[in-house]
Formats: structure tokens, sequence, C-alpha cells
């Protein structure tokens, strides 16, 4: 379990993250994408409508205990991570459009996290649901900084670029903070743990990479698009769920929940840099059919 101390130091972590956030974007950036809104819910269906689906449907292929399900279950109805952007950026996917997923799956968590929550940890028997207050909340405090960043960015661009490289950077330290301090302290329950908490932890992050690309083609998106939002389905708000989990629950039951999140946190990071290292390979190629087509076309002038 996390101490009293790395609670609040995740909390004061996420809060700095979700003002980086904000500061990311101007509410123009909204209006010119409510203009074509296509892509923001092609990625808020696979965000709202796969993962949940996925968790559930790993939960029950796998048999997991209802500790491990509630934990599974929790991540899959996470909104995406700052962390999708930097890999977006690293594959050369479409940033803008992957920015914007982050934000909109972050401001409507307060509505679908709970009843996604709700709906699909329904049927787990014992003392292990996660209230919807306790999601709101969190969520809800969550927002502020948002908000703030967005008003920092819009007063002045300089100082909202700033806070935006640390709110981004400080999404790859929280996760190495939750392995740093986590791991070594729960090394005999690893050791302990099954093949199938191994199999949901880093399934989920891989079929939410390859569903949410196939449904973004199925939904006429161009490659480059299906792309990004493939990286920004697989890729949950880890931080997040521990945070939520660490507020819900004490003791052994803090332990078993956390397990799958924090296991999640650490396997995404590995595999979406292989994924990241593909699409970019990707990205070159097709740069490069472009460009050799340009060629051809002036010389056949």
């Amino acid at each position: 379990m996390l101490s009293e101390l790395e609670t609040k130091l995740l909390g004061v972590m996420m809060m700095v993250i979700m003002l980086g956030m904000g500061a990311s974007l101007t509410f123009k950036d909204f209006a010119i994408a409510l203009r074509k809104p296509q892509g923001l819910l092609v990625g808020l269906i696979c965000q709202y409508g796969l993962m949940p689906a996925i968790a559930y449907g790993l939960a029950t292929l796998l048999g997991l205990p209802p500790a491990y399900a509630v934990g599974l279950i929790l991540m899959g109805c996470m909104p995406g991570g700052t962390t999708s952007n930097i890999f977006t950026y690293f594959s050369k996917g479409v940033l803008s459009l992957s920015i914007l997923m982050t934000i909109s799956s972050t401001l409507v968590a307060i509505v679908m996290v709970p009843l996604t929550l709700a709906f699909y940890s329904q049927g787990i028997e014992g003392d292990w649901q996660i209230p919807p207050g306790n999601v709101i909340q969190v969520l809800f405090v969550l927002l502020v900084p948002t908000v703030i960043g967005i008003a920092l960015r819009k007063w002045n661009a300089n100082v909202g670029a700033v806070i935006e490289m640390i709110g981004g950077l400080l999404g790859v330290v929280v996760i190495l903070f939750l392995i740093v301090s986590w791991v070594p302290r729960n090394y005999q329950l690893l050791l302990a743990t099954g093949f199938p908490v191994y199999a949901a932890s880093i399934g989920l992050g891989l079929f939410g990479f390859l569903l949410g690309y196939g449904l973004s083609r199925g939904l006429r998106q161009d490659a480059a698009r299906s792309r990004t939002i493939a990286l920004e389905t697989g890729i949950q708000n880890g931080p997040l769920a521990v945070l939520i989990v660490t507020l819900t629950f004490s003791g052994t039951q803090q332990q078993e929940v956390l397990l799958i999140p924090v296991l999640y946190s650490l396997f995404i990071v590995l595999s979406s840099s292989a994924v990241t290292v593909w699409f970019r390979g990707i990205t070159r190629r097709e740069e490069l059919a472009r460009d050799n087509a340009k060629i051809g076309a002036l010389a056949a002038r």
C-alpha cells in the first residue's frame, strides 16, 4: 500500500499534471475542434465504450478475484493520461488531436467514470465497490487546476507552454514514482501473483491499442488519426486510478486493489514504447512515399 505521505504527494503531483494539461489548450482550440468533432467523438467512443468493456471482458475471461477485477475495471474506466501525448509526439501522430482527446475525456470523466464503473462492477460481490461519490470528488478537485491551466495559457502563452511541459514530464515521473516506491515494498506479492493478473495488466493496454485503431479505421478516420486514437485509447490515467484506490480502501484491501493499476502503469510504458517505435516507422514510410510521389509528379511535367 502507499504511505500517507506518498498519497498526499501523489495528489499534489496529479494537480500539477492537470494544470499542465489545461495549459496545453485554449478555449479557442475547443471551438475549432467542435467544427469537425468526428475525431473527438470517435475517441470518446473508444475511451468510454471500448476500454471499460475490454476490462470487464478480461476480468471475466481470466476469472480474476473481486479485488483484482475491481482494480482492472477501474483502470478501464479511467480517462486518458498525459503520457499518451508524449508517446503521440514521438510517434509523429496528430498531437493536437491527442491533447484534445485527453482534455475531453477528462472533462466528461466526472459523469462517465461513475456511470461505467457502476455498470461494469455491479456484479462483483463483497465489500469491493468504489462509491461514485469518491470518484466524483477526486475528478472534480482535479478539474479545477485544468481550468486554471487553460486560463493561464490564455493570459500568457509562454507561461502556459512552460506549465504544459512540466505537466507532461511529471506524468512520466509519477509513473516512475509509483514503481520505485511501491514495487520494492511489495516484491513478495509480485512474485506470488499469478499469470492471469499479469495478462490482464498487459492485455488492457494492448487490446486498447488494437481495437482503438480498428474502430477508428472502421469509422473512417485516416491512418494517422487512427494511430493517435489508438495510443489515446490504450494509455489510461494510471496515477488517477491509484489515487482513487488509496482514498477508497485501506490496509490489505488497498494493497490488493492497487496491484493491477500499478502493474498496468508499469507495463503500459513498455508496450507504448514498442508501439510508438512501430507507428513512427509507419509514418516515416508514408512520408517517404508522399515525397517520392511528388518527385515523380514533378519529373513527369
